[in-house]
């Protein structure tokens, strides 16, 4: 006996738990909206909170880019995740092609509205951001060659987050040219790219046809020392960041646990790869990039009283 359709309701339920958790996503991107926008205020002398317009247009925001990229993926990955992932809500006949598609333009449509509450400037970089995203979509028109090469693929497609980032200065009501977001931009860059490689590292036995992952491409020791190495060089920018709202000695003290246990994980994990054991860079790579985003944004308010953490 064939079990009752989905409600429509039930349906982009079971969607977004499975391919966009809003939880998930929407905890530390709000954290980072708050550590950039923060960080760049202190630099002006104004106060870090932007205020609750800025923040929360500039989140909703955020956060449906990053929901049009994952529809922008299923559109890219749509007959690779039918041959060798059929489990995945659209190739199952949860939702369609052509429902994702109406999402992403009711979500661009609230973007433009949300972005024209914070400024032409804001508008202008989601602009930017949604042309960069058409060009991640059509893989710079070498997606052949691009997917030969995994690592240029990923420094490519990670080139949006500190679009993204100049937009939230932008949305903060900071002009971009006023403040120094260098290494705070590496830091982000870094740190997706950290995300990114984590997400994608598995145990032998854990491999499937079909399923690209760096430890696949790369072999097991390569994909854990370059994630090992973009975790350090994302928190040698978070310290070089650090002038703006602190000491480098207290930024350093928030990175230098993080690659401790970073370190020793991988070293555990190399040693004896179980089945499932993969998933603790994820874990360590979510861990990581909470806590470079949430000190900076308590050190961006601390920064902000008479006596600053320095």
């Amino acid at each position: 006996m064939n079990a009752a359709p989905l409600s429509s309701g039930a349906r982009w339920l079971t969607y977004f738990r499975e391919r966009f958790p809003l939880l998930g996503h929407g905890v530390p991107i709000a954290v980072w909206v708050l550590a950039v926008q923060g960080y760049a205020r202190v630099q002006t002398a104004a106060p870090p909170w932007a205020g609750l317009l800025q923040f929360g247009a500039a989140f909703l925001t955020v956060l449906l880019v990053f929901l049009q990229l994952r529809i922008l993926d299923e559109f890219k990955d749509f007959q690779d995740d039918a041959r060798y992932r059929p489990y995945r809500p659209v190739p199952r006949g949860l939702v369609s092609l052509r429902e994702l598609g109406r999402l992403g333009v009711i979500a661009g449509c609230i973007q433009l509205v949300a972005s024209a509450a914070l400024g032409v400037a804001a508008v202008a970089w989601l602009v930017v951001i949604w042309a960069y995203a058409w060009l991640m979509r059509e893989e710079f028109f070498a997606p052949r060659w691009l997917r030969a090469h995994p690592a240029i693929y990923m420094v490519s497609h990670m080139l949006i987050v500190p679009l993204i980032l100049l937009y939230l200065v932008s949305g903060a009501g900071v002009q971009v040219g006023e403040v120094v977001l260098a290494a705070l931009a590496g830091a982000s860059y870094l740190t997706f790219c950290v995300f990114e490689v984590g997400r994608k590292i598995r145990a032998p036995t854990d491999e499937r046809e079909g399923v690209d992952t760096y430890s696949c491409r790369w072999g097991l020791r390569r994909a854990v020392g370059v994630w090992l190495c973009l975790l350090a060089a994302a928190a040698a920018f978070a310290v070089l960041s650090a002038p703006a709202v602190t000491s480098y000695l207290v930024m350093g003290a928030v990175v230098v646990p993080v690659l401790l246990v970073a370190s020793i994980a991988s070293r555990h994990f190399l040693r004896d790869p179980r089945p499932g054991g993969g998933k603790v860079f994820l874990t360590l790579s979510a861990t990581w990039m909470l806590a470079l985003y949430a000190s900076l944004a308590v050190l961006a308010f601390a920064a902000s009283h008479s006596v600053p953490l320095r």
